[in-house]
């Protein structure tokens, strides 16, 4: 099936098309990458008339911190709200051997009879910023047809805030007692969420205090519009419906069609460099040129076609 036969399907809300897609994406040989031009056009602004429909919220934090069972209880209450939801998990590519492990399927719990879930599992690979290379592509598609696109990413650190730059919502996740909170201060990462969630509530005082002292950090930041929880996914959950709640009415205060417009437009100049190097960015005259070059373009085109303006105007410049 051509590229554009499944971002039509996607447009039309068939998720059984979403796999295939997914595939298309990832893969590296020049007649699927020019398929999968076809579908990031039949999904774009420009074909959809606005911007996809779908919530595409990020979920990062340490190792340990509770992601996948915090996910685990979203993706249950999603479900039970009638929400379609494609989780899309990114693990860590060994250094030495490029493997990754591809667990994140594994560890979260999910019905695999349950047509309107999609669970997939893809390598960081050697690519700063805890996302695998088709990670941002592949969110922006699925947000077509799923109601929630969930992006987990490896860790927390100073090169994995990259999916701020993708999702609508940012979720940092930190367990309690962790120490956490100056390891953020001091790295960035607490410019980066628009939520932060403290999982292990049923810890109790511990959690209360983790909590306390991200809201001070943050005041002393001044980021006030960060939201901080402090949630356990075990039976019974705590706070994982208001955390819902939550990310429901950041999105609804949030200016989509910016934030996504800025998330293409990265992401464009991004891909432009992973594929042609600080070369190709010095033949266009520079990132400030770029940038600009960019922000001339109708707003309503695909990553890949943005890529493509890049690659001609360095070739003629």
């Amino acid at each position: 099936m051509s590229g554009a036969e499944l971002g039509a399907r996607l447009r039309e809300g068939d998720l059984s098309a979403a796999p295939a897609a997914l595939n298309l994406l990832e893969s590296s040989t020049e007649a699927d990458r020019e398929q999968a031009r076809l579908l990031l056009h039949e999904v774009s602004p420009a074909v959809l008339g606005g911007e996809a429909p779908g919530h595409i919220v990020g979920v990062t934090g340490p190792p340990g911190a509770g992601k996948s069972t915090l996910l685990s209880a979203l993706l249950h209450v999603w479900r039970v709200r009638g929400k379609s939801v494609a989780m899309l998990a990114v693990d860590p590519s060994s250094k030495r051997s490029g493997g990754s492990l591809l667990g994140d399927r594994a560890r979260i719990d999910f019905d695999p009879a349950d047509k309107a879930v999609l669970i997939r599992s893809t390598a960081a690979g050697q690519r700063l910023g805890g996302l695998a290379p088709a990670t941002r592509t592949a969110a922006q598609t699925l947000a077509a047809a799923f109601d929630v696109v969930v992006i987990e990413t490896v860790g927390v650190g100073q090169a994995e805030t990259e999916v701020a730059d993708v999702a609508d919502t940012v979720v940092v996740v930190v367990q309690p007692g962790s120490g956490d909170v100056l390891q953020f201060l001091k790295s960035g990462i607490m410019e980066t969420p628009d939520v932060l969630v403290v999982t292990k509530a049923d810890l109790g005082q511990i959690a209360v205090a983790s909590r306390r002292d991200l809201s001070a950090a943050l005041r002393s930041l001044g980021t006030r519009a960060t939201r901080v929880l402090a949630v356990s996914s075990l039976p019974p959950p705590q706070g994982i419906d208001e955390l819902v709640g939550v990310l429901d009415e950041q999105r609804a205060s949030t200016d989509l069609t910016a934030r996504r417009l800025l998330a293409r437009r990265s992401g464009a100049l991004l891909d432009f460099v992973t594929e042609h190097g600080e070369r190709g960015l010095r033949g266009l005259g520079g990132r400030h040129v770029a940038e600009h070059l960019l922000a001339e373009q109708d707003p309503r085109l695909d990553p890949q076609a943005l890529v493509s303006i890049l690659e001609r105007a360095a070739q003629t410049s």
